[in-house]
């Protein structure tokens, strides 16, 4: 994933262990020295201003970091003899903010934070260039996402519908009342709760306290898109004729599988974080 800020490409890489992006500095310093990029990076790394401004983002975002080493250098900084790499910056004050990449593709990235401070240094003018193309990127993604979730919601109405057509026409029957019927229904929801959330309706009431709405209200991203599975799978499990047991024995094992797959999927966690921010931005 790239921008391009007025000509000059820099590539953006997303930090899982940070859920946020990072853009390369190696990228941004060649606007001001296409031939030596690594060596701009380290006089900014020299500057008592840079050494402030980046143990201040790491003493508020990472509960790691050594501030006894960071004293260290800002003490140090500022001097014709100081010098600084971003790999000795790494490793002696346990920094997440910038992270030094090897081999082909490599570089030094930064946090969006660091890395539009880093281009105010290269230039006024460069920053805004960065952060305009920036920004465009992040308004094309909420919108492909939007896109996408439209049809992720359809996808889902589609599913709950086939999920209820299939307990219509192999579990309920003309004998069954009104409200037999709607146990019925009610049943098979929650084997798909409990399937996924190790929960009926009932126990979730009882634990929160009558909360208002329901469990499927309060469930993370991962949940809801395994969620959209199981009902599809369960309309095939009752064509097949299984039984009750034998449906939520299954859909357990399949549930515990796809979440722990999500869980670690760097995908899903880009979508959260995309949703989440959509959320705040409303």
């Amino acid at each position: 994933m790239k921008i391009n800020a007025n000509g000059t490409e820099i590539e953006i890489l997303n930090n899982p262990s940070f859920q946020d992006d990072y853009l390369s500095l190696t990228d941004i310093a060649r606007k001001k020295n296409p031939y030596e990029p690594k060596d701009v990076v380290k006089n900014w790394l020299r500057l008592r201003s840079t050494i402030e401004f980046l143990g201040l983002w790491e003493q508020l975002y990472n509960p790691n970091f050594k501030g006894v080493e960071f004293d260290s250098f800002k003490n140090e900084s500022g001097s014709n003899a100081f010098t600084l790499t971003p790999q000795r910056w790494i490793e002696k004050t346990n920094a997440i903010g910038i992270i030094s990449k090897s081999g082909r593709g490599g570089g030094t990235y930064a946090h969006k934070d660091i890395a539009f401070e880093f281009a105010s240094w290269i230039s006024p003018e460069f920053k805004l260039y960065v952060i305009k193309d920036y920004q465009r990127l992040k308004s094309d993604e909420a919108h492909r996402l939007e896109i996408g979730w439209d049809t992720k919601r359809e996808l889902s109405k589609i599913n709950y519908r086939i999920h209820t057509d299939a307990i219509k026409e192999f579990l309920i029957t003309p004998e069954l009342t009104k409200q037999e019927k709607s146990y019925k229904y009610a049943t098979e929801a929650d084997i798909l709760n409990v399937a996924l959330f190790g929960k009926t309706a009932r126990q979730w009431k009882e634990e929160t306290g009558n909360k208002k709405g329901n469990m499927r209200d309060f469930a993370n991203v991962e949940q809801l898109i395994v969620l959209v599975n199981l009902e599809s799978m369960n309309a095939d499990f009752i064509h097949q004729g299984l039984s009750p047991q034998e449906r939520l024995k299954k859909l357990r094992s399949i549930a515990y599988y796809q979440l722990n797959s999500l869980y670690n999927s760097n995908a899903a966690n880009r979508l959260k974080g995309s949703i989440q921010n959509q959320i705040e931005q409303k």
